[in-house]
């Protein structure tokens, strides 16, 4: 039992593996899931971010493309107050 136990060697390869596992295109449902998006607005944000790929009957949104176009939107903290002490 312990043979197949295989410790990490450091907290960088936790990223790597994680990224190794996490899938680079995922359906419209998946995505819905994922962002919490109603499915016209993930159909418009995907597009604009140019993320879709078609064939046949399929919709696959690239994950990276989409992840990179959503960090366009991110708004940093806005508060003046630090670590919670406020006066």
């Amino acid at each position: 039992m312990k043979d197949n136990y295989k410790p990490i060697k450091s907290m960088k390869e936790v990223p790597e593996q994680l990224r190794k596992l996490r899938r680079e295109y995922i359906r419209y449902q998946q995505a819905e899931l994922i962002y919490s998006l109603s499915h016209k607005k993930l159909l418009e944000l995907a597009s604009d971010a140019g993320a879709i790929y078609r064939f046949d009957s399929t919709v696959l949104i690239n994950r990276d493309i989409f992840d990179a176009y959503l960090e366009r939107f991110h708004e940093p903290a806005t508060s003046k107050y630090r670590g919670g002490d406020e006066e």
